[in-house]
């Protein structure tokens, strides 16, 4: 079971570096998206800086969970953007998923795997 979590934990680490850099460089081609999300990305895009914000918290997130420093925090962090991730494809883009999903589901499995370091959180003392 250690070795799958550290197999699943360099994957999502990298998964994050990617799409991290990628936000930042924009290296590999985005699919085309209906009009609806690209009026969304176009309202976001417009601030200028939603996007750098997001790509280095994946850049962040990813090194911490790829070197196994801090990586109960990281996971906390990241979720909300790949909740958020999942639902704007849910409702905007929904044949675009499949990463956003992936992302999402490595993110849970791997915070039940450190739920140890979660429970004093959770405790109602």
């Amino acid at each position: 079971m250690k070795k799958s979590n550290t197999i699943l934990r360099i994957i999502f680490g990298l998964f994050l570096l990617f799409f991290g850099l990628n936000g930042i460089f924009q290296f590999a081609a985005m699919p085309e998206v209906g009009p609806e999300a690209g009026a969304f990305f176009g309202a976001i895009a417009s601030t200028k800086i939603f996007f750098p914000i997001i790509g280095i918290i994946e850049i962040v997130t990813g090194a911490l969970i790829l070197l196994n420093r801090a990586t109960p925090l990281a996971l906390v962090i990241i979720f909300p953007i790949l909740f958020c991730a999942v639902l704007f494809h849910i409702s905007l883009n929904p044949e675009g998923i499949l990463f956003a999903l992936m992302g999402l589901v490595l993110n849970v499995i791997l915070f039940f795997s450190y739920k140890e370091k979660y429970r004093p959180l959770l405790n109602n003392e």
